[in-house]
């Protein structure tokens, strides 16, 4: 998280912001952030997956899908959402029109139709990004959506593209890279070239057409060549071109309806983080669009011992005031061999993992960081004053930094007890801390400009932790009634698993921007931002707080269950 901070405490990275998923927004960032807090917490599904018709194709999953009748009417349909209208600018509009990637690709086929004088409407390009797609993405080495796959079916416009056959005998930028065997016909699969250096495979048969982003991806598993993460093999283009639906199966979606304009499915590879073996009853989010506008919903895995979906004891311990919350349900099952690698006791990790019960929360604050959230958790017991011995060793063991300046390389943790509250607190030096190095104690100990007091606590059954100490000492103030929580704001008697607080986030991520562009370093993406960032951020502060529900009883049963959440105004 920062330069030397082996805080091994999980901790939510900042998040650049990024016109190209504006989606973020709705709350698809917030359930990444959730991960990190529930790293010992781990149930096993009722059952393992089945295996799915394009796993044994050769298609490994894809970590998002999109369903659309007209990927060209997909940046419009998100503007039908009302803060996203307001917070947007036009040029999200028109984003893909002018994106380089879209330039050089359709620069590159105007030209070979042009010089080999085929016999192809200049609208043909525009025509094919007007069609009913299935696009499914996978993440690169970075963690963002990147390569992708796509299928197109729509009454002969791929036809049209026979002409090409011909062309790719003699072209330098158009060749034939395999043949595909589909049914009794062999399909050649060309690699287009365009741009500086980036390249495309692509094939059509009858009304299909199918488009392979990166050639790296593609694989035949007779060739012995190795399978990475989005491969493609040559069998599951092959079945696509037949006709085969491999994509809806791996999202565990229904039928998609006629009435449906798109269908944005993510999994949850993309949002926990790396961290989703932390947290198995969350799967995915999706958005659906038809003619009434948008519907959310969220993706759940059933677990044997499914604890209750009770989120209560979260919101009573939550300080007022936050940017945006998730809760997720847990359950005890033991995580030693983690807890064991990040330096806990087998002891240690045993007593704590059976102790951990019901639902645990995130929440993030205007006046804190975006690393820095504050996380509340339940244990069984009422009085868990047992486990303070347990929950000092591991706090000693797991949180820390090397410490050149300090006689043990580490600063010792400060342990207080007032009631029902017992503090583990430790100093670690980090550039990314609130407090200067000069307001320390001994400012010479500090290795670097800025330190942060890491902090765990318990009140009670509540176990609350996080690497700013005034969230956590106001969480305490919260379960001590000295300040109101997040329940009192809150619609009574319903399940609500996400929070969404406008006003608060435009000013978390206000701080988090101008923070990340120093004036002296970066004076003209600093001024960019005051320009064209902070008023849009204003008006997003302008709208009110939401609430996401789930239906009353709701409990998933099986794998990748969809519920539907619903946004109230609060």
């Amino acid at each position: 998280m920062s330069d030397n901070t082996v805080t091994q405490a999980a901790a939510t990275p900042a998040a650049k912001p990024s016109r190209r998923w504006p989606l973020v927004l709705l709350g698809l960032c917030l359930v990444a952030g959730v991960a990190g807090g529930f790293g010992w917490l781990l149930l096993k599904p009722k059952a393992p997956p089945a295996e799915l018709a394009s796993d044994k194709l050769g298609l490994s999953r894809p970590d998002a899908l999109l369903e659309t009748r007209s990927l060209s009417q997909l940046p419009k349909d998100l503007l039908t959402v009302p803060f996203l209208k307001a917070t947007l600018t036009e040029d999200f509009v028109f984003y893909y029109e002018t994106h380089a990637d879209r330039l050089g690709l359709i620069g590159s086929l105007r030209r070979i139709v042009y010089e080999h004088d085929l016999k192809l409407q200049d609208s043909l390009i525009e025509q094919l990004f007007d069609q009913p797609a299935d696009v499914a993405l996978w993440r690169g080495a970075d963690g963002r959506l990147k390569d992708f796959l796509l299928v197109m079916d729509r009454g002969g416009l791929a036809k049209l593209l026979e002409p090409l056959a011909k062309v790719a005998l003699d072209d330098t930028q158009l060749s034939v890279f395999v043949s595909l065997k589909v049914g009794g016909d062999e399909v050649p699969l060309y690699q287009l070239s365009y741009g500086a250096s980036k390249s495309l495979l692509f094939a059509s048969r009858g009304d299909k057409l199918v488009v392979l982003s990166n050639p790296a991806k593609y694989y035949d598993p007779e060739s012995g060549v190795s399978q990475e993460p989005g491969h493609v093999s040559a069998q599951a283009l092959a079945a696509l071109l037949s006709g085969e639906k491999l994509f809806p199966e791996a999202f565990g979606l229904p039928a998609k309806g006629p009435e449906t304009k798109q269908r944005l499915s993510v999994n949850s590879s993309v949002l926990a983080m790396g961290y989703q073996r932390f947290i198995p009853n969350f799967a995915g989010l999706r958005f659906d669009m038809d003619d009434k506008g948008w519907h959310s919903y969220l993706a759940m895995d059933g677990l044997e011992n499914q604890p209750d979906f009770d989120f209560q004891p979260v919101w009573q311990a939550m300080p007022l005031g936050a940017s945006a919350c998730v809760t997720l349900p847990v359950a005890a099952e033991p995580q030693k061999p983690l807890l064991i690698k990040l330096g806990a006791e087998e002891a240690v990790a045993q007593a704590l993992t059976e102790h951990v019960a019901g639902a645990a929360g995130l929440c993030w604050y205007a006046d804190s960081r975006l690393y820095t959230p504050l996380l509340v958790a339940s244990l069984k017991d009422e009085d868990s004053s047992k486990l303070d011995g347990d929950l000092g060793k591991l706090f000693g063991s797991m949180v820390g930094a090397f410490e050149a300046n300090v006689a043990e390389n580490v600063f010792p943790v400060v342990e207080k007890q007032e009631g029902q509250s017992h503090v583990w607190q430790r100093q670690v030096s980090s550039s990314f801390g609130p407090y200067a190095a000069k307001t320390a104690e001994n400012p010479d100990a500090i290795s670097g400009r800025a330190f942060m007091k890491v902090s765990l606590a318990r009140h009670g059954s509540t176990l609350l932790f996080s690497l700013d100490d005034k969230l956590v000492d106001k969480a305490l103030g919260t379960l001590d009634k000295r300040f109101p929580p997040m329940a009192d704001v809150l619609p009574k008697d319903v399940l609500m698993p996400i929070y969404f607080g406008p006003d608060a986030m435009a000013q978390l991520m206000q701080r988090e921007t101008l923070d990340s562009l120093p004036q002296d370093m970066e004076p003209v993406f600093y001024n960019a931002a005051q320009t064209y960032l902070m008023p849009k951020l204003r008006t997003l502060g302008g709208y009110g707080k939401y609430a996401l529900t789930l239906p009353e009883g709701s409990e998933p049963d099986g794998h990748w269950q969809w519920l539907p959440l619903e946004w109230k105004a609060l």
